[in-house]
């Protein structure tokens, strides 16, 4: 392998790059919540190209077809890392099997989400397919999470750090915070900001909408806090109950700017704040789960556990102590 195929090939890089793809999908979404906030949706009117006859915003155009054009571009360049990324993964030594399927999981997404954005400008911003194309980005951020932490942890987790039913809680907190998401496109779906002047609403009640999304952020914030006091009082290794902590400030502080944003008529500063919000609470939800988790080492023979994993396996353990005579 020649000088400069290995640096590629350097497993540096591809955490580098598999970090690189993660932050370019927090972007997007935030760059296409800037589309929608300045009623930029219809910059370009049509897809793929920006008008009939031109790939390319135009002067008539104006600054809201440059706003919609540069998302476009945006969305290129997320593809393009998630090729890179891709590719040194496939070409990488040692070589990574556990990588490929996110890796391409990732690329794929990508693409599906450019497809499914140039639909929602064919049926003029429609907002539940707006909706979905929001959903898509969340689910190609927990892969592109999946792919980071594997190349950063040095591949998949093999045992439980965690007693088995605080990691059954972990995938609750995971399944009501995307569930979280979900309401959230539902109230954007019904209340202002459309993305152009013309778009259609879904006709649902915003104030319903807003306040069944408010009970479902409570329920998540009550069962992070449930999870961090069960995590303490088993005495719980350090990770687990640092991603508590973590998952419990990022989601007051993002519960805090969607309170002021309803109080304060939705002003757009605050909304772009609550998309970047919402990507980090689903962000520290997946660092939860996954710190429920770790790798055994193989030394002489035995495998060495960390002290998370030991209680994890002592707790499965008793019933069958007590059982014996």
């Amino acid at each position: 392998m020649t000088d400069s195929r290995r640096q590629f090939a350097s497993p540096v890089l591809v955490r580098r790059l598999s970090l690189a793809s993660l932050i370019a999908n927090v972007a997007i979404v935030v760059t296409g919540g800037g589309v929608r906030l300045t009623g930029s949706g219809l910059g370009c009117p049509t897809w793929p190209r920006c008008t009939e006859d031109s790939y390319v915003t135009t002067p008539e155009m104006g600054i809201l077809g440059v706003i919609e054009f540069g998302n476009r571009v945006l969305g290129i360049l997320v593809g393009l890392i998630a090729l890179a990324t891709l590719v040194a993964v496939l070409v990488g030594r040692p070589r990574r099997p556990d990588l490929r399927g996110p890796a391409l999981g990732v690329l794929g997404l990508v693409i599906l989400q450019g497809v499914i954005g140039g639909i929602s400008v064919r049926v003029q911003l429609n907002p539940w397919v707006v909706a979905l194309h929001f959903m898509l980005s969340m689910v190609a951020l927990a892969v592109a999470y999946t792919l980071w932490r594997r190349a950063r942890d040095g591949g998949r987790t093999d045992a439980d750090t965690v007693p088995r039913p605080l990691r059954h809680l972990a995938f609750a907190i995971v399944t009501v915070s995307f569930a979280v998401l979900v309401l959230g496109t539902v109230v954007t779906g019904s209340g202002p900001h459309a993305g152009d002047a013309d778009a259609g609403r879904t006709g649902l009640d915003p104030q319903a909408m807003s306040q069944l999304h408010a009970n479902s952020v409570a329920l998540l914030v009550g069962l992070s806090i449930a999870w961090w006091f069960a995590l303490r009082a088993i005495g719980a290794g350090r990770p687990a109950v640092r991603a508590a902590v973590v998952l419990i400030v990022v989601e007051l502080a993002q519960g805090l700017i969607g309170v002021v944003q309803y109080l304060t008529n939705l002003p757009v500063a605050l909304v772009s704040a609550h998309m970047l919000g919402a990507c980090l609470v689903w962000l520290a939800t997946l660092a939860a789960l996954w710190s429920t988790r770790g790798r055994a080492a193989q030394a002489g023979g035995a495998a060495e556990t960390t002290p998370g994993a030991a209680a994890a396996a002592d707790h499965d353990a008793r019933p069958l102590a007590a059982a014996r005579p």
